[in-house]
């Protein structure tokens, strides 16, 4: 059982961030940023409808919401309302950073606007993140996690790879634009230290998957005139996936000839290891498919733990299919506290995700689990008056 840390800890000690979003983008990228030591105050509506998903005692308190509101304080305030509005004004009034995915309708008229907010706060840093870029014919439309993974070509590849149009099984879209919140207000906050002055940063999702998928997906048309099609060779193989090993799944990738030789070895088929598609200092590019469906083919001879040694032995990359049920067992998982048991104060007994990250002067830490809606609001707001005084 990990106790939950009694001060504030990390790096961002001392920054004060606001988060107004909802759902995961927005919410996740404000919990890295409290995992490595600010002071996040989440505002959300008395009547909150997105914290969706199943719970087991409090309404609200779906493992979603465990997972992205950690080191957060709740405040709940409706922005309709001309009172509850200037608090939450007032907050962000003395913030560092504000964090929203509101519409940008919705945030010109509830004053909250860029332009607005920096008129009372010019050295904050106004992260806006929205499906797509503000200035685009597809400014106002609503995004979800699956149109931005067709909007940037993410689909297009699942189905050239897997010759079936589907969604990839987990929220990369928002994941990645969490990631990318965090990494350009930490960019943000570095200037506005060194000028004085914060800025709107924009993180649009569809722009920003786009710009991820193409890192080694636009390939050959990198260049002018093209040199080849679009699509990274050794990720659109069919046989491209993890393999069967005597006991279980695991990820075996030869990448060169040598690789090859040393498992077909140790698969008992010095025959393949002769073969001439391995006799080389490269492997062809026209091989790569049949090269997988015989690693394939072989794989089941040996167990993961006996395919561990061998490849470790060889320098083969290799990892055991992490399986999700029994990710608390893992040895990896549990040495590196990548989830620890904790006990909340309404959920009892959860298990959380460990902070990735390793500082070895300022380390991140888990102080507050994530909170019921609105449950620090008279904290919040009696600190707004003390600090009015």
């Amino acid at each position: 059982m990990t106790e939950i840390a009694d001060t504030a800890a990390g790096p961002l000690e001392g920054v004060r961030v606001i988060d107004l979003s909802t759902v995961v983008m927005g919410p996740y990228a404000a919990q890295i940023l409290g995992d490595l030591g600010a002071d996040v105050i989440k505002i959300e509506s008395p009547a909150d409808t997105v914290r969706v998903g199943h719970y087991r005692t409090t309404p609200g308190m779906t493992p979603l919401n465990l997972n992205v509101n950690r080191n957060k304080r709740s405040v709940a305030l409706d922005l309709k309302d001309d009172t509850q509005r200037e608090h939450a004004l007032k907050l962000i009034d003395a913030a560092d950073v504000l964090i929203t995915n509101m519409r940008p309708g919705a945030l010109h008229r509830l004053g909250l606007s860029y332009d607005d907010i920096a008129a009372r706060n010019p050295g904050l840093v106004y992260a806006h993140a929205q499906g797509f870029r503000s200035d685009s014919d597809r400014a106002g439309n609503a995004a979800y996690d699956e149109s931005v993974q067709a909007a940037s070509g993410l689909v297009d590849i699942a189905d050239r790879a897997l010759g079936e149009p589907v969604y990839l099984p987990t929220i990369i879209g928002d994941k990645v634009s969490s990631l990318t919140i965090a990494y350009s207000v930490l960019a943000a906050l570095l200037h506005r230290d060194r000028t004085g002055r914060g800025q709107l940063v924009e993180i649009p999702m569809t722009d920003t998957m786009i710009a991820f998928n193409l890192v080694e997906h636009l390939a050959g048309h990198t260049h002018v005139p093209e040199t080849g099609p679009t699509g990274f060779s050794l990720s659109m193989l069919k046989g491209h996936k993890a393999v069967r090993t005597k006991d279980g799944l695991a990820c075996v990738i030869p990448y060169n000839p040598q690789n090859y030789r040393d498992f077909f070895t140790a698969a008992g088929r010095p025959d393949l290891a002769e073969d001439p598609r391995v006799g080389g200092e490269a492997i062809d590019s026209a091989d790569h498919e049949d090269l997988a469906a015989l690693v394939d083919a072989c794989a089941p001879v040996l167990t993961t733990e006996e395919w561990a040694e061998v490849c470790a032995k060889h320098s083969i990359p290799m990892a055991p299919v992490l399986e999700l049920d029994r990710a608390h067992e893992d040895p990896y998982v549990r040495d590196g506290h990548l989830l620890d048991t904790v006990e909340h104060p309404t959920e009892g007994t959860v298990r959380t995700v460990g902070i990735p990250v390793r500082f070895s002067a300022t380390p991140g830490s888990i102080r507050r689990l994530a909170p019921v809606a609105g449950q620090d609001t008279e904290d919040v707001l009696a600190e707004l008056q003390a600090a009015a005084r």
